[in-house]
């Protein structure tokens, strides 16, 4: 096994690796070990009793965290006429149709959320294989094709967030900087395993929520009680 660093070593000191702390415990312990010269994000780690390979165990969805990421988010959106003029008012970073789909082809893409109009999907459509790949293709089911471009925007901004699980069966977002009080990181990391436990797909069978954990960008990762996350 790899020595650890000594700021690594002072971050695990006194941790017990096999203990299963509740939320509270775990960002208490994460933000008295936080000692980068940079704000640290706070992530929650999901390991789930799923095979996203059926479409029956997919889960996806979005959530938005009560007190926001601390993360700037630039979103893009694809709409013309007063739709566009709305979305620009609403704060987006990139408006476009024709032109966005074009500097998108061109390697252009400069954002982390993509909202459309539906009836900007013909155009969107041609950008799949690009977009696809990055999780940033509007989904009507994730509330990014829609004509409330406005409140697609400003949820954007004021820190929803897109999960989706990986091959693994692993679901992963961000939920507030360390700088974070504690209670608005401890808020945030319920509103985000919370969503992801009632997103529980009907293929799912056995054991859901496998196991849960939270760490910080440099610091150690904790397991978290799943049975205290049930009550």
């Amino acid at each position: 096994m790899a020595k650890l660093a000594k700021r690594m070593q002072k971050a695990w000191d006194g941790i017990d690796r096999e203990k299963l702390y509740t939320v509270e415990e775990a960002v208490k312990e994460l933000k008295a070990r936080s000692a980068t010269k940079f704000d640290e994000t706070i992530e929650v780690a999901m390991n789930l009793g799923v095979d996203p390979r059926h479409a029956d165990q997919m889960v996806r969805g979005v959530v938005s965290l009560p007190h926001g990421t601390g993360k700037s988010v630039r979103v893009a959106v694809f709409a013309r006429g007063p739709k566009a003029e709305e979305a620009k008012k609403a704060g987006a970073d990139v408006v476009g149709a024709e032109d966005l789909m074009e500097a998108i082809q061109g390697g252009e893409i400069n954002f982390e959320r993509c909202i459309a109009t539906p009836d900007m999907m013909a155009v969107v459509g041609r950008l799949g294989k690009v977009l696809g790949p990055k999780g940033l293709m509007p989904n009507p089911k994730l509330g990014t094709v829609t004509m409330d471009v406005k409140g697609a925007v400003e949820a954007a901004k004021a820190g929803q967030v897109e999960y989706r699980v990986e091959k693994a069966g692993i679901i992963h977002g961000g939920v507030g900087k360390a700088s974070f009080d504690e209670a608005q990181i401890i808020e945030n990391a319920k509103a985000f395993i919370g969503a992801v436990i009632k997103a529980k797909p009907s293929g799912a069978k056995g054991t859901y929520v496998k196991k849960v954990a939270l760490s910080s960008s440099m610091g150690p990762g904790l397991k978290i009680d799943t049975a205290a996350l049930s009550e």
